[in-house]
Order: C-alpha cells, then structure tokens, then sequence
C-alpha cells in the first residue's frame, strides 16, 4: 500500500495530516454518505414540487438558495468521494471552499431570516429540512476545516465565492419582478416597506457573507498552515505546484 502524500508536501503534523488525507477510505465513506442523504432529501423535494405535493411548483422549487446550495454539494462530495485527489485540478479545494461557504450562509440565513420562531431550537422539522438545513452546513464546514490541504489560495479568493450569491440575488429580483414571486420573504419588494426595507436587508445580509465568506477563507488558510506552515517560500510554491495525492490504502 502506498502512502499517501500531498504536492505541496506536508511539513508539519504530519500523522495528522495523513489521517486526514482525503483519499482515506473513511473520509471517502463519510462523503458518499452525506452526499446521499442530501441527494435523497432533495430528490424527495423535487418529487414533491414536480406533483404538487410541495409548497412550491417545479421552477421555484429550483430558485431555493437552499436546493442550488446542497446540489452542488452532493456534486462536490460525489466527485471527492470518487476521485483521486491527485486526478482533480489544482483549484479544487477552492470549488470546495465555495460550496462549504454556500452552504453556511444556507443554514444561517434560514436559521435567521426564513425559519419560524423557535424552530432552531427543535428537530421536529422533518428528514429533509434536517438533510439540507443542518447536517449539510455542518457536515461542509467539518469537511473544509478538517481533510488535509496544502495548497494555499490568496486573499480574492472570497470576492470570487461571491460572485454566485450576486447572481443569484440578481436572477430572483429579475424573476420575481414577471413571475411575482419571490422564494425568501426579505427578497420581496412586494412586501411591507417595499424596495427600501428588500434593500436595507439585502445591504446587511451582504455584508455576513462578504464576513463569513472572509472566516471561511481564513479557515482554509489555517488548514494549510497546519501542514505546511506559513513561509513566504511555501507561498511561492503553491502558485507554482498543483495538489496532488497518491491513492491510500483502502
């Protein structure tokens, strides 16, 4: 069995590191399995949406924050699970770093602003909202925080993870405004207080995720330090190296 290894290397913690390494057979395990529960619960809401079974019809089913989120975490951790790490670009964990960023703000922003009062502090949501509103968030910032990276991205990185919320924000108000349908509350313009009160809630809800996008950068970074330090030297190799693994043992 070959050991695994990261390019950059690994130089510190390196017991660690290789535990944590993301071609391990349990990180691949713990993904597939996420991954499923997700998939079925958005598979559920999809069927119901597409019967009318559900709150919402097929089309707005698909504008959820929510469902686009977790989509493409079940595509990341599928991809993750199945891949070696050494076969996926370099910019990967920035793909994923991304998707766990989403998906944070997709728990907070329905905790905060869509959930009814008191509903955080029970579980009597069903398998589903459990699926998509607190094992998914969760489960993607432990995967971000804690699986083995090396690589080490600059501090635009957060700007660029923006730039979906942004088009997204612009696709519901450019939807909503034929469809007279808005999939959040504080979108709608529709509502008491109109324009002025959609934008002095969309102005502080941009700023939590420029902040969070920044903490979970950060986040990043501190996992690369954790196994490779934080030299100038190992700066410059990280824009010149890609990231790569050997296949662990299974």
């Amino acid at each position: 069995m070959s050991e695994p290894r990261l390019t950059p290397p690994v130089t510190r913690n390196r017991r660690f590191n290789l535990a944590m390494h993301p071609d391990r057979a349990w990180v691949r395990v713990l993904r597939i399995a996420v991954a499923a529960f997700a998939g079925a619960a958005l598979v559920k809401n999809t069927i119901d949406a597409a019967t009318g079974a559900g709150e919402t019809d097929l089309v707005q089913h698909f504008s959820l924050f929510t469902i686009q989120s977790n989509l493409m975490l079940v595509a990341v951790l599928g991809v993750g699970a199945v891949s070696v790490r050494r076969r996926l670009p370099a910019w990967w964990d920035d793909v994923r770093g991304a998707v766990a960023f989403y998906l944070v703000m997709t728990g907070l922003i329905y905790a905060i602003l869509v959930a009814p009062p008191g509903e955080l502090f029970t579980w009597d949501i069903g398998w589903t909202g459990i699926a998509l509103h607190r094992v998914a968030p969760v489960f993607a910032v432990l995967d971000w925080a804690l699986v083995s990276m090396t690589r080490r991205s600059g501090w635009g990185r957060p700007l660029a993870w923006l730039l979906f919320p942004v088009a997204y924000l612009l696709y519901t108000w450019a939807r909503g405004g034929s469809a007279a349908w808005y999939p959040y509350g504080f979108l709608d313009p529709l509502g008491p207080g109109g324009w002025a009160q959609v934008l002095a809630t969309t102005a502080q809800v941009f700023v939590a995720f420029l902040a969070v996008s920044v903490v979970m950068h950060a986040i990043g970074r501190l996992r690369v330090a954790l196994a490779r330090g934080g030299s100038s030297r190992s700066r410059g190799r990280d824009r010149a190296d890609p990231v790569e693994a050997e296949p662990a043992g299974r």
